[in-house]
């Protein structure tokens, strides 16, 4: 990994400030912020010899490389802000490998009455888990998000899962109150916690698909199927795009993961707290991305996971025997036969389900989705 040198600069409000020495090789401490010392920057902290970054109104972003991990540029990528419906991604990164995707379930009425952003769901024994999945990726399905924490064993180990989840990705910035994304006390991510789990989702095949189906069916009541679309609007419209995933809430404001892979390569960018229409920004962050890959310095690393412990052999030669057990009472020896315990395996059988688009048929009135889009 190389990081910006001695001659680097930070592009803070008040102008350019030079990195120093010291600075510098900070970015490589044990202490420093997780990827590195520099991510511990409030303001832009991006190569001086590179080009001049596209403007954005953001309070936070992150451009890396997906491919090595490089942070190209980033501002204020370690601040925590709400993460509304992005927050849906460690959702899906976490629930993926723990469901069966095709499962059927039967959501609660808690589920299928949830707040904000839906996809309509009933409380019919007619949804699988992988498309509740979809929903959630692509029309941000808050009562799918509370439907698939139910299929995981209830709301408060699905969130316990999932900030175990984001522990072992070292998304430290990262506190799940909710597996919706919903505005909660205590709730928060940050642009370089997004970029991370949006690096670890896209390296599951499941998960790229649902964050890239532009279209799909969904069945309800009755055998019948409707039809929806992502909300992701530069699926389709920009190249190379991937996914993944968007949000808002009116404390969140806006915030956006996208991923996109031309060449061979895939880069990714993730803003927060924008008051306006990130899409355009976002495209030119990512052309910057783009260009830039390969030919500037990194200011930072998006990390590997934890690695997973295994236990160690013995060393030296076989286990010490173990002790010889007291003797046991006369009496007891002769009122207790031994018996021996057999240990036995229970299987959970996870189950899963469907969205249902309702189109204009919702008992609620909503004036805003979560993700910003016009009910």
């Amino acid at each position: 990994m190389k990081y910006v040198s001695a001659v680097s600069a930070l592009a803070l409000a008040g102008g350019l400030t030079l990195v120093t020495p010291a600075q510098a090789r900070s970015a490589s401490d044990d202490t420093a912020p997780v990827g590195g010392g520099l991510l511990g920057r409030r303001g832009v902290v991006v190569d001086p010899a590179a080009k001049a970054l596209p403007k954005t109104d953001a309070s936070a972003f992150v451009v890396a490389d997906a491919d090595t991990g490089e942070v190209l540029a980033a501002k204020d990528p370690h601040g925590r802000y709400l993460p509304a419906s992005t927050l849906k991604m460690l959702t899906a990164v976490t629930l993926i490998p723990r469901l069966d995707k095709t499962k059927l379930i039967k959501p609660s009425a808690e589920a299928c009455n949830v707040e904000g952003s839906a996809v309509g769901l009933t409380p019919h024994k007619i949804y699988r888990v992988r498309d509740l999945l979809r929903a959630l990726m692509m029309v941000s399905g808050n009562d799918a998000a509370v439907a698939l924490a139910e299929a995981n064993g209830g709301l408060a180990r699905t969130l316990a899962d999932m900030n175990a989840e984001a522990k072992r990705l070292q998304a430290l910035d990262t506190v799940a109150k909710t597996p919706n994304g919903l505005d909660k006390p205590g709730q928060s991510s940050s642009a370089y916690d997004l970029a991370l789990i949006a690096r670890s989702g896209l390296a599951n095949a499941d998960f790229r698909e649902y964050v890239g189906t532009k279209v799909a069916n969904f069945p309800a009541p009755g055998g019948k199927h409707y039809e929806m679309a992502n909300h992701n609007r530069l699926l389709g419209r920009y190249p190379g795009m991937m996914g993944v995933k968007n949000g808002w809430t009116t404390k969140a404001l806006g915030s956006f993961v996208g991923a996109a892979k031309r060449g061979g390569h895939t880069v990714i960018v993730s803003v927060m707290h924008h008051e306006g229409s990130f899409w355009e920004e976002v495209k030119q962050l990512l052309d910057w991305g783009f260009a830039s890959r390969g030919h500037v310095a990194a200011v930072g690393t998006l990390v590997s996971p934890v690695p997973t412990v295994k236990p160690t052999k013995p060393v030296g030669g076989p286990p010490a025997a173990a002790p010889p057990a007291p003797p046991k009472p006369a009496a007891a020896a002769q009122d207790s036969p031994l018996v021996g315990i057999g240990a036995g395996a229970v299987a959970a059988g996870l189950l899963g389900g469907v969205v249902w688009v309702v189109y204009g048929v919702r008992r609620r009135s909503r004036a805003r989705r979560d993700d910003g889009f016009e009910v």
